[in-house]
């Protein structure tokens, strides 16, 4: 894999807290990030089936749409005993008219759960797959994984998402009770970013 030559990346994403999150990330390397929304480029369609697809998808958008690097992360959460769902959906189980409403959304997912009538403990992960696209169409994927099991009630009002239900093996602190640093630190992006690093970016 060709190391990251750039001093320029577009982070495929028009989500500012995830812009936020990887600019500070790679900022000890003196990369100057910029959002797909900044270059004013519009959301692709997520037509695949995988983290993986999407991640592409997003990724090679910017890249070809700026003639930049581009970096997209496609992010989600699997239950076992829900087959894998949401995986790719999860974002989508969150959808109302009126925008995204996780409490909603967790609601959702135990109640499906009850339905299995499987027993606690529900494992599940969270994954997170980075795509490093370059503008002659190479590319480089790197997924990172967070195994947990699911409680309710959900507890904590840090974190976002489905964090508040995400009890890290070996914690006794549901990603959303838990301070963000150390969050951060065990994270299913954190380790896809070591990967990054490891493989693109370290000299």
């Amino acid at each position: 894999m060709a190391k990251f030559a750039s001093d320029k990346l577009v982070i495929a994403s028009h989500n500012a807290g995830k812009l936020r999150e990887i600019a500070l990330l790679v900022e000890p390397f003196g990369i100057l990030v910029s959002s797909a929304a900044d270059h004013g480029l519009p959301e692709p369609e997520e037509t695949e089936d995988s983290f993986e697809g999407n991640a592409r998808i997003k990724a090679h958008a910017s890249a070809k749409g700026t003639r930049l690097p581009a970096l997209s992360d496609d992010s989600g959460l699997e239950v076992d005993a829900l087959g894998g769902a949401p995986g790719v959906f999860t974002a989508d189980w969150a959808e109302t008219p009126g925008g995204r409403d996780f409490p909603m959304a967790m609601e959702k997912v135990w109640n499906a759960l009850q339905k299995t009538g499987d027993a606690a403990p529900f494992s599940a992960r969270f994954v997170c797959t980075l795509c490093l696209a370059w503008p002659d169409g190479r590319d480089a994927i790197y997924r990172g994984e967070v195994e947990g099991t699911l409680v309710w009630p959900a507890r904590g009002n840090r974190g976002f998402g489905f964090d508040p239900m995400f009890l890290p093996l070996g914690e006794t602190e549901t990603f959303g009770e838990m301070d963000p640093s150390r969050k951060h630190a065990m994270s299913h992006r954190a380790h896809a970013f070591q990967l990054l690093v490891a493989d693109a970016f370290a000299t």
